[in-house]
């Protein structure tokens, strides 16, 4: 009875999952095709973020320099303000 019943279910499902793909696919060229608007991001608590590592001990943004991390392949200019001298 299994062995009957295997093959149609097999192909429904086959069917279903087709389905969705080009559901998703469609969203994603209809996406494509529209022009990207910049729209104003607002956080979703509705309070500003701060990422912890920014604070200091109290709690307070830190007034210290960033150190930040360049990697060998970076197309990127250097930015302009820093200091590599120092």
């Amino acid at each position: 009875m299994f062995s009957s019943l295997f093959p149609f279910v097999y192909g429904l499902i086959f069917i279903i999952l087709l389905w969705q793909a080009f559901r998703v696919m469609g969203r994603g060229f209809n996406a494509a095709g529209k022009p990207f608007v910049a729209e104003k991001v607002v956080d979703r608590t509705g309070r500003l973020t701060i990422h912890p590592e920014l604070l200091d001990g109290d709690g307070r943004l830190t007034e210290e320099d960033l150190l930040t991390v360049r990697f060998g392949g970076d197309s990127e200019p250097p930015n302009p303000t820093s200091n590599p001298s120092e």
